[in-house]
């Protein structure tokens, strides 16, 4: 028997996690297969990128695609976009993520999350993250009782690698994705040490086509760093609201992630890409007090991105209606000779 105790980190009694690169992801017991069909949609896989508070937006963006009608077929998610990912997948409405969200924005709610409880591992303890998560998500979840396929990443800071987290226990995997050096303590397991999948990976799009998608729509919530202006006094420009210190590093670690994303997102090539316009100030711990405005900014890019979207859903159904016809005419063809 495992015993956790606050202050330490998790230990997760699952089964081994998956080092990338490695197979093809296990689809679980909801296969995506489905036969070729002249009318079917192609497979939608969505990857949810990690950014804290940010990451609320992606309940806008699920509100906006599912008043379209636009069918979710897998999902993929990295720290706040593996909770809503993870979420979403258990058959949660997103009315209830929303009422859950907008708790969030009484600071009070988070205190309760803190603990001050030496060894200072991080700042948020192991148990009351556990708890809380449970309380969202279920006690006892697994990846095969999800009502969607779903995939988690992970970074393994021994061997400095990306992990595929997407069998056994959600809630380990969940705090595994989330766990933000420094805000919320590492999860071992196998010799592993398991943090923030962002570090490596912060949309895993590439991820959401290992599980089968055909059409991925990869969600990046990272504040654009290229709109800052230089020339801007010090008075003028933006800045999250942290002491100096806590600033410069938050910069720092922003440019990384993003350049990372970027990298990453130019090899996945996801068919559509969303990026919500959250305002700078709005950083990973400090954002929850806006979680209204930054749900509404997932709700207007992905309105904006529609047409892009049916755009593409439109061309594949095309494609495959012509690849049916030369199909059907060689068989023709084959059978009159």
């Amino acid at each position: 028997m495992l015993v956790e105790r606050e202050g330490s980190s998790p230990s997760i009694p699952t089964k081994k996690p998956r080092i990338m690169p490695n197979a093809p992801l296990k689809r679980s017991n909801k296969n995506l297969y489905r036969p070729p069909s002249l009318f079917r949609q192609p497979l939608v896989g969505l990857a949810l990128g990690g950014g804290g508070a940010r990451g609320l937006a992606h309940i806008g963006v699920l509100k906006v695609l599912e008043q379209e009608q636009i069918t979710i077929d897998c999902l993929s998610g990295t720290s706040m976009g593996g909770v809503i990912a993870a979420a979403y997948a258990t058959g949660q409405s997103l009315a209830e993520l929303e009422t859950e969200a907008l708790k969030m924005a009484d600071l009070s709610r988070l205190a309760r999350l803190v603990t001050w409880t030496p060894p200072w591992h991080s700042l948020l303890g192991s148990n009351r993250v556990r708890r809380y998560f449970t309380e969202i998500l279920g006690d006892g979840l697994t990846f095969d009782t999800l009502r969607l396929p779903l995939a988690l990443t992970a970074v393994d800071l021994l061997q400095g690698q990306e992990v595929i987290l997407d069998q056994g226990s959600v809630i380990d995997a969940v705090l595994a994705t989330t766990a933000i050096p420094g805000a919320f303590p590492p999860v071992e397991k196998d010799g592993h040490r398991l943090v923030d999948g962002g570090v490596l990976n912060n949309v895993p799009a590439d991820v959401a086509r290992q599980l089968g998608a055909e059409l991925v729509i990869a969600v990046d919530v990272t504040p654009d760093i290229s709109r800052h202006d230089p020339e801007e006094n010090d008075e003028s420009s933006p800045k999250p609201p942290l002491p100096a210190i806590l600033r410069d590093i938050w910069q720092a670690e922003l440019i990384m992630i993003t350049v990372l994303s970027k990298n990453r997102l130019q090899q996945a090539k996801p068919e559509i890409l969303i990026r919500p316009q959250i305002p700078i100030e709005v950083t990973v711990l400090t954002g929850f007090t806006r979680a209204r405005e930054i749900i509404a900014a997932g709700e207007e890019a992905t309105r904006a991105a529609l047409p892009q979207i049916h755009k593409v859903l439109q061309s594949r159904l095309r494609r495959a209606h012509l690849t049916w016809r030369r199909l059907l005419s060689r068989e023709r063809k084959t059978s009159r000779s």
